[in-house]
């Protein structure tokens, strides 16, 4: 495989073109639809974590989990049409859910772990949007941060829930610092993609996909299980 890049044709109208094309990962070479088969196929990984929490999850009366298993294959789909197709329009399919899926969990999270009431949970998730929108133009001041800026505010979203739990719910706080732990790995073999290029013909983009579909089927077992040890404690400790 050639190690230089091809320049792919941008869309020269005015205003959001949705069909523009778009060039940002270590092994798209060209505008062909198989241009990047390991970030492509490796989309297969979130598939297989979706396939196993529905199973995990048969039986159990947990919808926000079901949403979250839902999203996790619908985060798989989108992410291939955009490393197949790499236009506007799948770039969107392909961060859209994951952002709505970052939300649904912290919804979830402010539900289940701190025992807010719905209004309350739905506004403190909701916070994490202008937060992050503070955040990324900082982080991406900086160099190794600049490619994975608007993520890398939800590794301290999983920290900063651990740390409040780690009293009250240590096994769930565990479970989130072990999900901080897997975001950072998955972020940095992303941001590490266009660097490594060149000793790296394929990237290592593909593998931000395996580690984040491990990373999003974890945090919804860490929901799963809690849910389980919830119902098992004594009614006086719920």
């Amino acid at each position: 495989m050639s190690q230089g890049k091809v320049t792919i044709a941008q869309g020269g109208d005015k205003g959001m073109d949705l069909t523009q094309a778009l060039d940002g990962y270590c092994e798209r070479l060209g505008p062909a639809f198989w241009a990047e088969p390991w970030n492509a196929l490796s989309n297969l990984a979130f598939l297989v974590a979706a396939l196993v929490m529905a199973r995990r999850l048969r039986g159990q009366a947990l919808p926000l989990a079901q949403v979250l298993t839902g999203l996790l294959a619908i985060i798989g789909l989108g992410s291939f049409l955009f490393h197949t197709t790499a236009q506007v329009w799948s770039a969107l399919a392909d961060t859209l859910p994951i952002v709505l899926f970052a939300l649904v969990y912290l919804f979830a999270a402010n539900r289940a772990y701190l025992g807010l009431r719905r209004l309350p949970a739905l506004g403190l998730a909701l916070l994490y949007l202008p937060l992050t929108a503070v955040l990324t133009p900082l982080l991406s001041a900086l160099p190794f941060f600049r490619i994975s800026a608007m993520y890398w505010p939800l590794v301290g979203a999983f920290l900063s829930y651990a740390l409040v739990l780690r009293a009250r719910l240590p096994q769930v706080a565990r479970g989130l610092v072990i999900a901080g732990g897997l975001l950072t790995a998955s972020l940095t073999f992303r941001s590490l993609d266009m660097p490594l290029c060149g000793a790296v013909p394929m990237g290592t983009h593909f593998l931000w996909h395996v580690v984040n579909a491990v990373l999003l089927g974890w945090v919804i077992e860490v929901y799963r299980r809690h849910h389980l040890r919830s119902l098992a404690a004594p009614a006086s400790d719920r």
